[in-house]
């Protein structure tokens, strides 16, 4: 365990994005945030690291996507490939090493993986049932069938998870299970194919998870904990499909690697790719720390699959830790790549350009990282305006902009510290311990905080001291404020560089201090006296409410979308006959006057005319018209219903609405001009 022992080097390594579209936010926050953090908090104080990345390739979902595109496999991977390495860049995400799984590095090295370990007896051949597509003549993944979600019996489950319940599935658990891609109906063929026995691994893990990895996160622990106390089974490495690794044995034609065993594979290859003479050093040296910054639907496969895979090699170090995230939600939603809702990183760079530091920080700020957190723009709006330009931003701009008032840019002399410049200074001095206590935990979401409360400390002691004011009879005075100030500023722009490296970036130009050092994290004399700074620059600007208004309108569009796509009219009513349905007398009226009912949200109060002499009717849709909207409206209404009270008022009859696919009331009525009174038939 890592408290234990101390290593000479880290190895971290990234969850593989599949290249079959764009990465979002909830990829940003999971995975790839935390993991750039940390690594730049290494690099910081000087010690060795290695940040490892790469696109998975292989698999279904790619297939799937080229299906509906019309293209090949290969199409859509080397456009996604790119897609997703430069999001990655334009958010600062320092990999070392960002390379993907159909490089030939990787499809030797994982064949050679898999040779070795059938070569040594460690795999079982097996027959199964699996469900195939006569008329297509192929076997299907899980993602390939859908079905009727046997828990909740939505129409569209799919053979691994339902999306609508949330349910995990199987196959075989599916009602009328079809091919998503062509429609058809599926049968059952057997198949011969290779497994991984983890149920021969079972007490290894038990021993090397529960009682040596205990500090590992909770949610990450305890799903480790459910999946060995259920019992593990034997699990497929291979597939019967036509894209990825082929199995390297005879009587495998037509088989590949099962993209589970095949991607993490990738970390090693990727390696071998940046450095192959030295990459044994970063997977086989016990002296090398390994972690896995992966979200919570990986954890299974980090944890236990791929060590036991590595445990059955024989050669590999195994994970030290595995801080694992939760799901980031989207405005309290599921974020779902098939309903589009989602924060596309390549898109939020061209809708607010220059702002992946105000991403990166509100991510980090709600980092779901034991618990499921969510995304709002609000909150968003929110941390920039009040956090990032009020505090962070309005410190350095003040600091900055008073030097250069007073002291033509350059770093004035302290003189003697009073005891409240002493308070200030003790405050920051265990900024370094403190956030070293919590990034060393994998606690970012607390570790920005602390960073923040430095700003916050240094927006205070400017306040208090209003050297503006003693300008005027105490220049020695405003020396020292001055330059503990500028001393705060240079602290910022050094314990902000792992999470806001672009602001930090800009900030480090502004006070002309070069790179930065984790070591004078905490020191007061980091600019000289004399230094010279560069004039001014704000380095977070406000964000107005008509960018914000823009992202809502856009989720409120996909969300109208998803639901006019997904719409499913309800069921027809049970018959009734011709005489029944004669008895119902539909007729024309004009709306003369309509109000709202008091003390009743949903309520309208119409006055029809009905070319009869007139009748009030009461409809509840106040929740979907504005009441002098509908004055001079020609509607449809039941003319013979009994007379019913409504909040005490007497109603005579029901207006005719339609429920639109978003739930929205629509108020029916004839399409040309008819006289009031008109029966319909």
């Amino acid at each position: 365990m890592s408290e234990q022992k101390k290593f000479k080097r880290t190895l971290v390594t990234t969850a593989l994005p599949y290249a079959n579209g764009p990465v979002h936010i909830g990829h940003l926050a999971g995975v790839y945030v935390p993991a750039d953090i940390y690594a730049r908090y290494l690099r910081l104080k000087g010690q060795e690291v290695l940040l490892v990345g790469g696109s998975d390739e292989h698999g279904v979902p790619v297939t799937i996507r080229a299906r509906k595109e019309g293209c090949t496999v290969q199409d859509v991977v080397d456009r996604y490939h790119n897609l997703i390495k430069k999001s990655f860049e334009d958010f600062g995400i320092s990999f070392d090493v960002y390379s993907r799984t159909t490089s030939e590095t990787h499809k030797k090295h994982a064949s050679d993986f898999f040779k070795k370990l059938n070569d040594e007896g460690k795999f079982v051949e097996l027959e199964s049932e699996q469900y195939y597509d006569e008329e297509a003549k192929e076997f299907l993944t899980d993602r390939n069938i859908r079905g009727e979600c046997p828990r909740c019996h939505a129409a569209d489950a799919y053979g691994d998870q339902c999306e609508k319940c949330g349910s995990t599935l199987s196959p075989d658990e599916l009602i009328n299970p079809y091919n998503a891609v062509t429609g058809n109906k599926l049968v059952k063929r057997s198949t011969k194919h290779w497994y991984l026995p983890l149920d021969q691994y079972q007490g290894w893990l038990e021993q090397w998870i529960l009682n040596e990895h205990k500090e590992w996160r909770s949610n990450v622990y305890g799903q480790c904990k459910s999946w060995l106390d259920t019992g593990l089974k034997p699990r497929a490495v291979t597939r019967d499909l036509n894209w990825g690794i082929p199995v390297p044995v005879e009587g495998a034609e037509g088989k590949v690697l099962y993209v589970w065993f095949d991607a993490p594979i990738g970390y090693i290859s990727n390696t071998k790719e940046l450095l192959p003479d030295t990459w044994e050093t970063w997977w086989k040296d016990p002296e090398t720390r390994m972690l896995h910054f992966i979200g919570k639907d990986n954890i299974v496969f980090h944890c236990i699959v791929f060590p036991a895979m590595l445990k059955a090699h024989g050669e590999y170090n195994l994970p030290d830790n595995v801080p694992s995230n939760e799901f980031l939600n989207l405005e309290g939603d599921k974020i779902s790549t098939s309903r589009n809702w989602a924060v596309w990183l390549h898109e939020y760079l061209e809708q607010i350009p220059n702002k992946q530091d105000v991403l990166r920080y509100v991510l980090t700020a709600n980092a779901p990282e034991t618990k499921d957190n969510d995304f709002t723009w609000k909150d968003y709006q929110a941390r920039n305006n009040n956090e990032l330009v009020a505090i962070y931003g309005n410190f350095v701009n003040r600091a900055t902009v008073l030097t250069h008032k007073y002291f033509e840019g350059k770093v004035p002399e302290r003189h003697e510290l009073t005891e409240g410049d002493k308070a200030t200074l003790a405050e920051f001095a265990e900024v370094r311990k403190q956030v070293e206590a919590l990034l060393d935990v994998f606690r970012f979401r607390d570790a920005q905080k602390e960073a923040m409360n430095l700003a916050r400390i240094g927006n205070k002691y400017l306040a208090d001291n209003e050297p503006w004011k003693l300008a005027k009879t105490d220049m020695a005075r405003v020396e020292t404020i001055m330059n503990i100030c500028l001393q705060i500023a240079a602290n910022l722009a050094i314990v902000f560089e792992p999470f806001l490296p672009f602001s930090s970036a800009k900030l480090r130009k502004m006070l002309a201090m070069g790179d930065a050092d984790w070591n004078m994290l905490g020191s007061i004399d980091i600019l000289p006296v004399g230094h010279a700074i560069e004039k001014p620059e704000l380095l977070f600007d406000k964000i107005e409410d008509d960018v914000i208004d823009a992202q809502m309108k856009r989720l409120e569009d996909i969300k109208k979308a998803n639901e006019a796509e997904n719409y499913k009219p309800e069921p027809v009513a049970p018959e009734v006959d011709f005489e029944t349905f004669e008895k119902v007398d539909i007729r024309v009226g004009k709306v003369l006057d309509c109000q709202k009912v008091p003390k009743a949200d949903k309520l309208l109060q119409f006055k029809i005319d009905d070319g009869m002499g007139g009748r009030t009717i009461v409809s509840g849709i106040a929740k979907f018209y504005n009441p002098e909207d509908l004055i001079g409206k020609e509607v449809l209404f039941i003319a013979n219903f009994a007379p019913r009270k409504l909040k005490g008022v007497e109603s005579q009859g029901m207006i005719l609405s339609a429920v639109d696919a978003d739930g929205k009331l629509v108020v029916c009525g004839p399409t040309a001009e008819v006289k009031p009174g008109s029966k319909v038939s």
